[in-house]
């Protein structure tokens, strides 16, 4: 254990911790990470995961696409002693940065972090105003971009598919007569005009924006499609043996986890979902029968736990199977246009 890295306090030189890393002990444990191995933190965030994995005494490639967590990040590779190495990028690309069959583990926490959704400037929160901008690298196109220009049926299945707004044509139909007069710009605005328009119950805990607001964040990034490019990834970076964790906070992110591992678990002849990818023996074994959900005392402690969702495998010697994103069950307006896709 190195200097500055002690103990259990998750502020330990790395600065303050400016999130609570979800499920973090059942994410530790699915990993069993020790000296002398080399873990993939794929969400690098605020570095709660990686905090851990290097008490344990593993080294850690941590990835993250958001420029502004690499930055923050540097005081924890400092602190790390070269047991650190933080690159900016997306998970979907992990396996060529780790370099194939090179990772003891690989750990991933979908979504958006804490920390972005408390930065009004970076457009995420409808609690916050801020230009709506979601992009989480600065790259693509923006929320306002999406916003202002999409057909009203194109806006809809984003916010009803990725969403899942009951509304979502009302929303679609209302920013299409309300851009006529002048664009969304400013995350406050769009949100008072969904609450207009839908209206809001006296201790309501739900926002009325809530739900079009993350199909439009999930929509501006890509992120199912990023998830699913991630999966297939780690599969390629993970040595035998390795283990896989992921913890989601969405129906449509724990569904495609439970897909991948379902087929690529699956003996010969695959899976209805993946009927011809995987010819022979699965590519994993399933570590958690089912999903790990958090504690009563986790979700009181820390309300954004409450929808999370851990599945965890261990990768076996067979070879790394064909990427096949369309048996995922992505919806169709997942992938966004306006990002990169390698």
């Amino acid at each position: 254990m190195m200097a500055g890295l002690g103990g259990d306090d998750p502020r330990a030189d790395g600065g303050p911790a400016r999130h609570i890393p979800v499920l973090l002990h059942e994410v530790i444990a699915a990993l069993q990470p020790g000296p002398g191995m080399t873990i993939v933190d794929g969400t690098f965030g605020a570095g709660g995961y990686t905090r851990a994995i290097l008490h344990s005494g593993a080294s850690v490639l941590a990835i993250d696409r958001d420029p502004n967590a690499v930055h923050a990040g540097q005081a924890l590779v400092t602190a790390s002693g070269g047991r650190l190495t933080l690159v900016q990028d997306r998970f979907s690309r992990l396996d060529e940065i780790a370099g194939e069959s090179a990772a003891d583990g690989v750990v991933l926490d979908v979504g958006v972090s804490s920390m972005q959704l408390d930065e009004a400037e970076r457009g995420f929160s409808f609690r916050q105003d801020g230009p709506l901008d979601m992009r989480m690298d600065g790259s693509g196109v923006t929320a306002a971009e999406v916003v202002n220009s999409m057909r009203p049926g194109d806006l809809a299945r984003i916010f009803g598919l990725l969403g899942e707004e009951r509304h979502a044509g009302r929303v679609a139909r209302m920013i299409e007569r309300r851009r006529k007069e002048r664009p969304f710009l400013r995350t406050k605005d769009l949100a008072d005009a969904i609450e207009a328009l839908l209206g809001r119950r006296p201790g309501d805990p739900i926002h009325p924006a809530t739900r079009s607001f993350q199909g439009l964040r999930i929509f501006v990034n890509n992120e199912l499609g990023e998830l699913a490019r991630a999966l297939f990834a780690a599969e390629l970076a993970l040595k035998p043996g390795g283990r896989l964790a992921v913890v989601t906070f969405h129906s449509l992110e724990d569904r495609i986890v439970k897909r991948f591992l379902a087929a690529r678990s699956a003996s010969a002849g695959g899976s209805r979902h993946m009927p011809e990818t995987v010819p022979g023996p699965g590519t994993f074994r399933a570590l958690t029968k089912g999903v790990v959900q958090p504690s009563d005392q986790e979700i009181e402690a820390n309300p954004r736990a409450r929808s999370a969702k851990l599945r965890a495998a261990v990768r076996t010697e067979a070879p790394a199977a064909a990427e096949d994103l369309s048996a995922l069950g992505l919806p169709a307006v997942a992938l966004s246009p306006g990002t990169q896709r390698r």
